[in-house]
């Protein structure tokens, strides 16, 4: 997960923001209980939504309660006092995530980021086997998106077959929520294509720095242009995955935070898009 699935803040209720907030907290407090302190800095909005949409659902409500937060303690917090399971899993994913995303950096990285990355392995290695033996699906499905990846790479993959491990592996994980097996193909697309955008997203704003670090990237393999001259291709491509899990999305019923949900995927996505890719024309 790479932080492009956020909230459009202009457009959330107050009340909605604090929820939200709520639940980023939470998760940040889950992090700390089961992995380390550290972990805390993985923090992401991508796994907060993830989290956020198991909760949806959950047959616990979510309740909050004023707390301190873990990192300033002059600063109060809302926490969930429920849906530890939907917390857990979100915890989960980021630990996992940021283990194979230090992996390839150690593969791809500069002499220097090579080196950090080797140093601090046996920390993410530890918390990734604590996150595997809580969840070993999840486990097994991102270390088959990061050697899918690989391979994807090595063959030179096109723009759509080098999004397919990330496509992959967000509909695993959320056919895995689905509450009955009639509504199943919905979260299993909605979680591909929406795993097939972030994938495009952060291909599309890493072109200029893959090019100088000569790094696998797709779309400017397919174009050879720098991350600005590519920017109409990829909001395209983009805006075509967007309509597909948009589509499934609202398939999908939800018991609580449909507000939330709905400012995330059907107002967040298309703002951090379009602010992303051509906030630099616009400057």
């Amino acid at each position: 997960m790479f932080g492009y699935v956020c909230i459009n803040k202009s457009e959330l209720k107050i009340k909605d923001y604090e929820a939200y907030k709520g639940v980023y907290c939470s998760l940040c407090k889950q992090l700390g209980k089961e992995y380390s302190f550290l972990t805390r800095f993985l923090l992401n909005y991508d796994c907060t939504f993830f989290s956020l949409f198991i909760l949806a659902n959950s047959d616990e409500c979510a309740v909050f309660k004023k707390g301190r937060c873990r990192f300033n303690p002059f600063k109060s917090c809302n926490y969930c006092t429920s849906g530890e399971g939907a917390l857990s899993k979100g915890a989960a994913l980021i630990v996992l995530m940021s283990y194979y995303k230090l992996l390839d950096n150690i593969r791809d990285g500069s002499f220097f980021e090579k080196i950090g990355c080797v140093l601090i392995k046996p920390l993410f290695s530890s918390w990734m086997k604590k996150a595997r033996k809580r969840y070993p699906i999840y486990a097994d499905a991102c270390k088959n998106m990061y050697e899918s990846q690989i391979k994807a790479e090595k063959e030179n993959a096109c723009v759509d077959e080098a999004a397919e491990p990330t496509a992959n592996l967000l509909k695993t994980l959320f056919s895995l929520e689905s509450y009955s097996d009639k509504i199943r193909p919905a979260y299993e697309q909605f979680g591909y294509h929406l795993g097939k955008w972030i994938y495009l997203m952060d291909a599309a704003c890493d072109i200029d720095s893959d090019i100088k670090h000569k790094s696998f990237n797709p779309i400017y393999n397919r174009l050879k242009k720098t991350q600005a001259e590519s920017a109409e291709f990829a909001d395209n491509l983009l805006s075509q995955s967007f309509y597909l899990l948009s589509s499934a999305y609202r398939l999908i019923d939800k018991k609580r935070f449909e507000d939330i949900l709905d400012n995330i995927v059907l107002l967040g996505l298309t703002k951090k898009q379009k602010e992303s890719l051509f906030s630099e024309r616009k400057m």
